[in-house]
């Protein structure tokens, strides 16, 4: 068969696509307990404060911990994954996902709450970084684009789902945070209703198959030309895309971090890239809208009902963009997709910093003109748009597919590293930040836009349509 004819192949639409989508699903929960963890936080905050006498510097450290967890199950996940497989290591993060929900809701001091905050952090920065990789693997080149936009789905879900679970229990707690509902706290059930997601993912993990590439790469041919077949169709020559994989590992070896040395202490130009789009992810200060947004409003003026509304809203706005980018993604390439979220979040954050800009007062006495009031809002909801139309999905469909096999486990935890890094950067600062100046902190997150546009024009390429052999 000729290289035309298997790119044909690729374009063709699977046999089995409704296998593809459920497979593409189920890896894509690791994405939903990230968004729904770093989300369900916030409804418990006041709560563990009273509960434990903490002041809100301890207490942030405490929230911020589970960022420092997934920086580690990040850079260890893909050496774990190349040793014992893709689908054990989602065993395994669901397994520690189980534990700290549990271990969270029912905390003896504050200092066993930030060890299961840990804990799950690491599962979190686990299931980042196999999701896409396991999605890269698996899906059809011609759908690879639009399946790995389910990773950033699942997280944007997970987030407007943590909220809606939140609101609820406080219902049933008459309004109280700290009210008790059978025997425990409305906050502890918050954390604890974790569980049911993190069981669904562990069942979920058993239910799909291995990875073809790491089936084959540890001599399971015949397992990986059945996976294969279910993925790709019939219609694909099943022995020329395992001799094509089998090329492109032939040189390789098992991705360790000497592996991403392009020279003495120097990393490969690639892996500069993949952190680098982490980096802008985060330096951008999008968490400041997920983490912060309902006390961002109250410090401006907005009353404490309306500014629940409001961040309910913005996770709205969030799976709007994130379906319009699993659309276009294929479409238009990752590219441009990219540098219309950078311009538009580049504006948006400039009209807040201005709108911020007109705050005054103190204390319980802080308001803003209405014309700067509408403006802010309107722009924090814009960003948040531009961001999941490009970034918040782009980025994790690259990291999943724009590295060499060689390198691609390794490379994928490094950057995945770099982001909860950032992450863990942009949550602890921020207090500071918006305490000294709200508007500069704004201005600040508009420099990254702004910096991220050459950023992309001249160092990220192009994965539309390549096959993961193609990428080098």
């Amino acid at each position: 068969m000729s290289t035309t004819q298997l790119a044909e192949g690729r374009r063709a639409h699977p046999e089995h696509i409704g296998h593809v989508i459920f497979i593409t699903a189920s890896a894509a929960m690791g994405g939903f307990l990230f968004g729904y963890d770093s989300s369900v936080i916030n409804g418990t905050v006041v709560a563990i404060r009273d509960r434990f006498g903490v002041g809100s510097e301890l207490l942030a450290q405490v929230i911020a911990a589970a960022l420092i967890g997934c920086a580690l199950g990040a850079a260890a996940a893909g050496r774990i994954a190349d040793r014992v497989g893709r689908i054990r290591v989602m065993q395994i993060a669901a397994l520690l996902f189980t534990a700290s929900a549990i271990g969270s809701a029912l905390p003896f001091t504050i200092w066993d709450l930030a060890f299961w905050r840990v804990l799950g952090g690491v599962a979190i920065g686990m299931a980042s970084v196999i999701g896409p990789a396991y999605i890269a693997e698996v899906a059809p080149p011609a759908y690879r684009g639009r399946l790995g936009s389910f990773q950033q789905a699942a997280i944007v879900i997970g987030i407007a789902a943590s909220q809606l679970v939140n609101f609820g229990i406080l219902t049933f707690a008459d309004g109280e945070q700290r009210g008790a509902l059978a025997g425990l706290e409305a906050w502890q059930w918050m954390l604890g209703a974790e569980v049911v997601p993190a069981v669904l993912y562990g069942l979920l993990a058993f239910a799909i198959p291995e990875s073809p590439r790491f089936l084959i790469s540890v001599g399971r041919t015949e397992r990986a030309r059945k996976v294969l077949r279910e993925v790709e169709g019939e219609n694909v020559d099943l022995d020329l895309r395992i001799s094509e994989i089998n090329e492109a590992m032939r040189t390789d070896r098992k991705s360790t971090f000497r592996d991403l040395l392009g020279g003495r202490f120097k990393l490969l130009p690639i892996v500069w890239v993949g952190i680098g789009l982490s980096l802008f992810q985060q330096l951008v200060g999008i968490n400041v809208i997920f983490y912060y947004s309902a006390s961002l409003w109250q410090s401006v003026g907005i009353d404490p009902t309306s500014s629940f509304l409001y961040s309910f809203t913005t996770s709205i706005i969030n799976i709007i963009g994130t379906v319009i980018a699993m659309i276009f993604v294929d479409r238009f390439g990752r590219k441009p997709l990219l540098l219309v979220g950078s311009t538009g979040m580049a504006l948006s954050l400039g009209l807040a910093a201005w709108a911020f800009s007109y705050k005054t007062g103190t204390g319980a006495d802080i308001s803003m003109p209405d014309t700067q009031g509408t403006v802010a809002l309107v722009a924090a909801h814009s960003f948040v748009l531009f961001f999941a139309l490009s970034w918040g999905v782009v980025v994790w469909v690259l990291l999943g597919e724009m590295f060499p096999n060689r390198i691609r486990a390794a490379a994928l935890g490094i950057a995945a590293s770099a982001q909860w890094v950032a992450n863990w950067l942009i949550t602890v600062s921020f207090p500071s930040l918006s305490d000294w100046n709200l508007s500069g902190a704004y201005v600040l997150y508009t420099v990254f836009a702004v910096l991220s546009i050459p950023f992309v024009l001249k160092w990220v390429p192009e994965t539309k349509g390549k096959s993961l052999e193609e990428m080098g």
